[in-house]
C-alpha cells in the first residue's frame, strides 16, 4: 500500500502544463519550437538596432532637448557606457542578454526530450534542426556582444544550476558551430520548409557568417557555394521591393531568414518603424509615412536616424539611397534645419498606429554574394570575387568595381556591405571583425563632437562630456545578472 501510495502521489496532474506533461506529441514540439522563435521578435523590434546599428557610424539619435535625458540609448550610441569590473547597468544590454538566453532555455528543453518521444522521424529531424539553429544563433549573438558567457546546454531544473561560470569565447564558438552543423544536416531546403522557419540554406548562411567572423575563408566559401548552387534563392530585381510590406512580400525569393511579424491584435506585431522616427512629430507629419487611419503624434527622442556619414557613403546614382532613406520636415523641432532623414526601407503603409507587420531581414541572398566575394578575395581569388560584387552593384544601377588588387577589393567589399545592408544591423559587426573599431568609431566621434549641428542637435546643444570616451569591442555583462551569480 505504501508503495502504491508513493507512486500515485508522484503522478503529475494531467491538467498541468509542465515539461513532464507537455512534450508528448508532434504538435507539442511544434508549439515549443514556435515559442523558441518568439524572443527574436522582441530582439529585432527593441534591441538589435540599438546595440548594432546605433553603435556604429550608420545611425544616431535625434536629440530632443525638451524631452530630457535618454541616457540608456545615448550611452550605447555615444560609446559612453559606464562599466566597472566587467559589468554594466544598461537596460538594453540586459534585455538583449536575457532574450538570447530565453531562446537558449526553450531550445534546451526541446532538445532534452525530443528523442524520447516517438513521431514521424522526418518531422522530428526538422523540429530538432530548428531548435539547434536557434540555439546556435542565440549563442552567436551572445559571443559577438559579450565574448565569453555562461554555456547552458541542458534545462535548468534547480537554483544551483542557474548560475554557471563564464565559458571562454572560443568554447562558445565551438559549441555553436556544432549546433549549426547539426542543424544543416537535419533541416530541409527552403522549398520544402514551412514559411518563415529556418531552412538548410539559413543554417548554411549562419555557419558561413560564423566562419567569416573567424576568417575561415575556405570553409565559408564551401557553404556559400552550396547556397548559390541550390537554386533556392535569387536577387529581387528592384532593391526597393526586397523588403517586406506590412502584409505582403514576406519571405520572398531573396530572403534566407527573417523575423516574422503579423499586423493585428494577436500581439505578434512590430512597432520598430515608430522608434525610427525623428521627434517631436505631429500626426500630419507621420501619417503620409505610416499610412494609418488613426495616426498619433510622437514625442520623446527619435532613434536610428541615418547619419551624414551614412548618407555620404552612397555613390552618385546608387538606386539604394532613395530606397533606403527619405526625409521629413518636423515643424516642432528646435533646430533651424527642421528636415531630418529617416529609414525608408521599413516605412511601409499599415492599418493602425504602432502596430505593423513588416518582417525584419536577418539574411538575404545579396549578403551571400557579398560574403562569397569576401571569402574569395581573402584567398587571393580577386578577379572571381569581382563577379559576385558586381552582381550587387549592377542591381544598384552602378558600374562594375574598379578594384583590382586584393587590398582594393577588400575595401570595396567593406564599403559595398555598408550601403547594401544599411540599417540591417550589420555595420557594427563588420567594423569589429575588420579590427577597425578604434579607427572608424574614433574618427566618427571626432566629427560628431566637432559638429553637433550636423548630427541633429539643436543650436547651442552639444554631446555630453563623456561621449566617445569608452569605445570598446564588447559590451560588459549585465549588472542585474551579476547580482544573481558569483561568477561575474
Amino acid at each position: 500500500m505504501l508503495s502504491s501510495c508513493e507512486e500515485f502521489l508522484t503522478i503529475t496532474p494531467e491538467t498541468d502544463l509542465s515539461s513532464s506533461t507537455f512534450y508528448r506529441t508532434e504538435s507539442d514540439f511544434e508549439q515549443a519550437v514556435n515559442a523558441t522563435y518568439a524572443p527574436m521578435r522582441t530582439i529585432a523590434d527593441n534591441r538589435s538596432w540599438l546595440l548594432c546599428e546605433m553603435r556604429s557610424d550608420n545611425t544616431i539619435y535625434a536629440r530632443n532637448i525638451n524631452f530630457g535625458a535618454t541616457e540608456q540609448q545615448e550611452d550605447i550610441s555615444d560609446h559612453a557606457l559606464p562599466d566597472a569590473q566587467g559589468i554594466v547597468a544598461n537596460t538594453h544590454v540586459l534585455n538583449q542578454y536575457r532574450q538570447d538566453y530565453l531562446i537558449i532555455a526553450r531550445a534546451n528543453q526541446i532538445l532534452d526530450v525530443i528523442d524520447d518521444v516517438e513521431f514521424n522521424q522526418a518531422n522530428k529531424d526538422n523540429l530538432k534542426g530548428q531548435a539547434l539553429f536557434l540555439r546556435g544563433y542565440a549563442y552567436y549573438e551572445l559571443a559577438r556582444y559579450f565574448g565569453g558567457v555562461p554555456l547552458h546546454l541542458t534545462p535548468v531544473t534547480a537554483r544551483d544550476e542557474a548560475a554557471l561560470p563564464i565559458t571562454p569565447e572560443a568554447e562558445i564558438y565551438n559549441q555553436l558551430i556544432s549546433d549549426i552543423q547539426a542543424a544543416i544536416s537535419l533541416l530541409p531546403v527552403r522549398s520544402n520548409q514551412g514559411v518563415g522557419r529556418a531552412s538548410k540554406g539559413a543554417a548554411q548562411m549562419l555557419l558561413a557568417d560564423v566562419y567569416i567572423t573567424q576568417k575561415k575563408w575556405a570553409e565559408a566559401e564551401t557553404l556559400l557555394r552550396a547556397i548559390v548552387s541550390s537554386g533556392e534563392y535569387e536577387l529581387v530585381e528592384n532593391y526597393e521591393d526586397v523588403f517586406s510590406e506590412s502584409v505582403g512580400n514576406k519571405n520572398n525569393k531573396e530572403s534566407l531568414f527573417e523575423v516574422q511579424y503579423l499586423e493585428g491584435p494577436e500581439g505578434l506585431n512590430g512597432n520598430f518603424l515608430y522608434s525610427f522616427m525623428p521627434r517631436p512629430m505631429s500626426l500630419t507629419e507621420l501619417q503620409p509615412i505610416s499610412g494609418t487611419s488613426n495616426p498619433q503624434p510622437l514625442d520623446g527622442e527619435g532613434n536610428n536616424i541615418p547619419t551624414p556619414d551614412m548618407i555620404a557613403a552612397y555613390e552618385d546614382g546608387d538606386l539604394r539611397e532613395d530606397a533606403s532613406i527619405a526625409y521629413v520636415e518636423i515643424s516642432g523641432s528646435d533646430r533651424d534645419d527642421k528636415v531630418y532623414p529617416y529609414i525608408k526601407k521599413y516605412a511601409k503603409a499599415h492599418s493602425l498606429h504602432f502596430n505593423h507587420g513588416m518582417n525584419w531581414p536577418i539574411y538575404r541572398y545579396s549578403e551571400v554574394l557579398l560574403f562569397m566575394a569576401e571569402a574569395l578575395n581573402e584567398q587571393g581569388k580577386t578577379s572571381e570575387a569581382a563577379g559576385f560584387l558586381n552582381e550587387i552593384r549592377e542591381r544598384a544601377g552602378l558600374a562594375s568595381t574598379t578594384a583590382s588588387s586584393q587590398t582594393e577589393m577588400r575595401e570595396a567589399i567593406f564599403k559595398e556591405r555598408r550601403v547594401e545592408l544599411a540599417f540591417e544591423n550589420k555595420r557594427w559587426f563588420d567594423i569589429v571583425r575588420a579590427g577597425r573599431v578604434q579607427e572608424i568609431i574614433g574618427a566618427f566621434g571626432q566629427r560628431a563632437l566637432a559638429n553637433p549641428l550636423d548630427y541633429y542637435y539643436p543650436e547651442g546643444a552639444t554631446f555630453r562630456s563623456n561621449a566617445f570616451t569608452n569605445i570598446t569591442t564588447y559590451y560588459a555583462l549585465p549588472a542585474d545578472e551579476a547580482e544573481i551569480t558569483p561568477h561575474f
